[in-house]
């Protein structure tokens, strides 16, 4: 088939221009002119293989998504994303977000390499109560995962890659957005955590992306904020009921602390033993009729100390240098779980050297240096 040169052009140009990357600055960092990029993009030339590769490996979008016209768009969702939130997302995180796109697109793909089987979960709701809705699919959720009934959730991130959702943790500039879902045509459903809140921040926000997906697919894009920022609303129905889902499945209503006097070292306790905020704490205990008003607010005037807070993908067990290490690669969305699966697939010959050191987003010396903190080998000398 011969190759659409319109087609791959409008592509190209589209990928750059919905990262907001100017022509000069592809130019600079691709070794492509300036001249040259600015006839491909206008159709004025034919772009070679390399070029190509070398465009696609910049803009982390599969080469095959600018060669083949009928196959599913893949800048679709990004551009109802920008779209709809366009002044929220700078070029840093524009480019942070396709970068998490590529990640879900590759899990996927070496996850069905290497056979590896998901739960489906599915929930259907009955009635128009919205909180009701999130409060009973979290408690199937549970059920389906084979939690008792007083068991507190350790590794989220892990839950819900069970039920063939790709998370990824990743810093975005915008501090205001606690997250965002979107349904990828090749990847399905992938949430994007800002890495930029703190541990316990980062296990609600997964949830609340988590009843996104389990709830609004349709709308192939949801963005959370803050509350108080942004698009927020606590009152949007589809906001309250992810919120429940998030406090109910990280807190079944059921085990919540039942205090008759609150003080600062229960508060920080039972944040700590449920592995949540004080916020999210607070919010739940109101939720269930457990606390009023005031008692709520002195609960979320406290705060569980940073070092204290638990890391499920940055054990406690590594060194303070190995710990850093791994903190510093899931700021930019490397995973255990997916920097395992892309080690797994190398080393079954799935993928080549140079193939995995595209997947962990780095260079040949970068690859080395995860394979060794990571305790895994590199065969063939990368």
């Amino acid at each position: 088939m011969a190759l659409n040169l319109k087609v791959l052009a409008q592509r190209l140009r589209r990928a750059r221009e919905l990262q907001a990357i100017e022509l000069s600055t592809v130019c600079q960092k691709t070794g492509i002119t300036h001249e040259r990029l600015s006839q491909i993009e206008s159709v004025q030339c034919k772009p070679s293989g390399d070029e190509v590769l070398i465009l696609a490996n910049y803009y982390h979008v599969n080469f095959r998504d600018f060669l083949n016209e009928s196959g599913p768009e893949s800048f679709e969702q990004t551009e109802i994303l920008y779209r709809r939130h366009g002044d929220d997302f700078r070029s840093d995180d524009r480019r942070a977000i396709q970068e998490f796109l590529y990640l879900c697109e590759t899990e996927s793909f070496l996850e069905a390499e290497l056979k590896i089987q998901k739960h489906k979960f599915a929930f259907v709701p009955t009635g128009k109560h919205f909180k009701t809705h999130g409060m009973q699919a979290a408690g199937k959720l549970r059920s389906f995962l084979g939690y008792a009934a007083n068991e507190i959730p350790r590794d989220i991130f892990n839950d819900f890659r069970q039920i063939g959702f790709h998370v990824f943790r990743r810093k975005l500039t915008n501090s205001n957005i606690s997250g965002l879902y979107i349904y990828h045509p090749n990847a399905g459903h992938c949430l994007l955590i800002n890495y930029e809140e703190d541990i316990y921040r980062q296990r609600f926000s997964a949830s609340h992306e988590a009843a996104h997906a389990i709830f609004d697919s349709s709308e192939s894009v949801v963005v959370s904020y803050k509350p108080g920022k942004g698009d927020y609303s606590a009152q949007e129905l589809k906001e309250i009921r992810a919120n429940r889902f998030a406090s109910c499945y990280l807190i079944p209503p059921d085990q919540l602390p039942k205090v008759s006097q609150w003080s600062k070292y229960l508060a920080l306790n039972w944040a700590q033993q449920l592995r949540v905020s004080t916020a999210v704490l607070s919010f739940s205990l109101k939720e269930a009729g457990l606390v009023d008003e005031s008692t709520a607010k002195l609960i979320r005037s406290f705060s569980v100390p940073t070092s204290d807070k638990i890391d499920p993908e940055a054990p406690q067990t590594l060194t303070e240098k190995q710990r850093s290490r791994r903190l510093n690669l899931l700021e930019s969305g490397l995973s255990d779980y997916y920097v395992g699966l892309c080690f797994e697939a190398y080393h079954q010959g799935i993928i080549s050297a140079g193939r995995l050191s595209e997947a962990l987003l780095a260079d040949h010396a970068e690859t080395q240096e995860i394979s060794i903190l990571f305790g895994r080998s590199l065969q063939y000398g990368v």
